[in-house]
């Protein structure tokens, strides 16, 4: 009911023209009439389609003439009462001047009178002459509470229409919950009749689909991708310090913790070698705490348009608060804000960007933990390192030998083959200076070796490969040795 409260203190404090720019008309237009009965309004509606009516509802008279939104408009001057307007999709037709005119108009008049207009609207293409008279209001995204109802109501209605097997555990439930979190009413609601639909069960196995319809509903228009994380950490060589460091953590993301001091831990920033497994960095943590991993790409946030990529890192921040709790993942973060480090040559957009998501670091309270990852220190500006700004800033080294016998051991066994049955140690000794990812490189590279040769993988194959592939380590030798010097002093290992 947050909303309601919002819009009625809205239109109490003397905001003449309110602008609600949403997908979810319905939800919209159920608010309005709540709140213009609350504070004793009469309402009436248009639509270009059936022109100016009392009411909200289909059945009530129109008034002839009023099918023209200008039209519509100068009808509504002549009201001398106070009453709320309420005009469906009506910004696309302000390129009329002559409407936009009267709309003014009738917004000077409405702050006379008392009377309020209400715009119900997906177009936020608001015309300058005309925004400083409209007030925006942003309908929040349904709370867990809401979700909640939505649910039962949902899983009611379908019930009704033919039975459905409810088997699900309170623990199951509160994770469908948790995993609907970010959708608007509507977009929850058609996931749940999806997840159904087929059996006619709702149960704990839903869990995994609603996740994934989810994932499906958002990704045309996100910002943030879903991200795969491993089932246990198992599946992770090394990284041991850093593995360490979450098992001592995780007990501070929880409601205990708050009481007994413990602020939420906000987020870790990893350096190193690429292909060392700073990505791998930020799954460990995301199947280390059991939760959803999203990743921003900095390169889908810059636009061509003015103020445009600032709105765009705006709503991905956003909508990971909407989600949370969640790990979000900025990978190669010194790509987006390399300008923000060294003089501008972009008009400053980089250093407002990097200005808009330090102000979010320090201040957001959803619980979203952040990951940055970085492969060129000399491109970070100087403030992202600075002590307060993560928790704690690693250093992704390559692999020990006994690490790299670990890696080879998971991408082996990834590869439906016994690790038991290859020498291990060989295989680690021979790839001083490889990095994790060069390493499952070096066994996918084997496989094709040996399936084109019709025969099974071996040690010999793989010794091979990696005997004629010099690492990243060797090629860049210059770079990783300067790398490694700064990190001594700097950064906690990781490994």
């Amino acid at each position: 009911m947050e909303d309601y409260k919002r819009l009625e203190e809205l239109l109490t404090s003397g905001h003449s023209c309110v602008a609600i720019v949403t997908q979810e008309e319905p939800y919209a237009r159920e608010m309005v009439t709540t709140v213009a009965a609350n504070l004793g309004y009469e309402i009436q509606k248009w639509s270009i389609v059936t022109g100016l009516r009392e009411g909200l509802l289909s059945g009530s008279k129109p008034i002839a003439g009023t099918e023209h939104p200008a039209a519509a408009l100068y009808s509504m001057m002549q009201v001398q009462e106070k009453q709320v307007f309420v005009m469906l999709d009506l910004i696309e037709h302000l390129t009329d001047s002559r409407t936009l005119r009267v709309l003014r108009d009738v917004i000077f008049h409405f702050e006379r009178n008392g009377s309020k207009l209400i715009l119900i609207d997906y177009n936020d293409q608001i015309p300058t002459s005309a925004k400083p008279y409209i007030s925006r209001f942003e309908i929040s995204l349904p709370d867990e509470d809401e979700l909640e109802r939505i649910i039962k109501e949902t899983l009611r209605e379908l019930h009704q229409e033919k039975p459905i097997q409810l088997d699900i555990t309170r623990k199951g439930l509160k994770t469908i919950i948790r995993n609907l979190r970010g959708l608007t009413r509507r977009q929850a609601k058609e996931v749940i009749k999806d997840s159904v639909s087929r059996d006619r069960k709702f149960n704990n196995e839903d869990i995994n689909s609603i996740l994934a319809k989810k994932r499906q509903v958002l990704h045309s228009d996100s910002l943030l991708d879903y991200i795969e994380a491993p089932t246990d950490l198992d599946s992770i060589g090394g990284l041991l310090n850093l593995k360490k460091w979450l098992a001592q953590r995780q007990k501070s993301i929880t409601g205990d913790a708050k009481e007994f001091g413990l602020s939420a831990p906000r987020g870790v920033l990893m350096l190193g070698i690429q292909g060392a497994g700073k990505s791998l960095c930020a799954k460990a943590i995301a199947t280390a705490w059991q939760l959803p991993l999203l990743r921003m790409d900095p390169g889908r946030l810059y636009d061509s348009y003015i103020g445009e990529s600032e709105k765009h890192l705006r709503k991905a921040l956003e909508q990971a608060e909407s989600m949370a709790p969640l790990v979000l993942w900025i990978d190669e973060i010194e790509k987006a804000f390399a300008s923000a480090a060294s003089q501008s040559t972009d008009g400053g957009l980089s250093r407002r960007m990097f200005g808009s998501l330090l102000t979010w670091m320090q201040e957001h309270d959803a619980p979203v933990f952040l990951v940055a990852t970085a492969n060129d220190i000399e491109s970070l500006p100087a403030e992202l390192l600075r002590k307060g700004r993560f928790d704690e800033i690693f250093f992704v080294d390559l692999p020990s030998q006994e690490v790299r016998k670990e890696i080879f051991s998971i991408h082996i066994r990834n590869r439906k083959r016994s690790p038991e049955k290859f020498d291990l140690e060989l295989l680690a000794s021979l790839s001083e200076g490889f990095s994790g990812s060069e390493i499952e490189q070096a066994v996918i590279a084997g496989l094709h070796e040996a399936f084109d040769r019709n025969t099974e993988l071996t040690d010999e194959i793989i010794s091979k490969i990696i005997q004629t592939s010099p690492p990243l380590s060797v090629t860049m030798a210059e770079q990783v040795s300067d790398l490694r010097k700064w990190a001594s002093n700097r950064c906690v290992s990781a490994g």
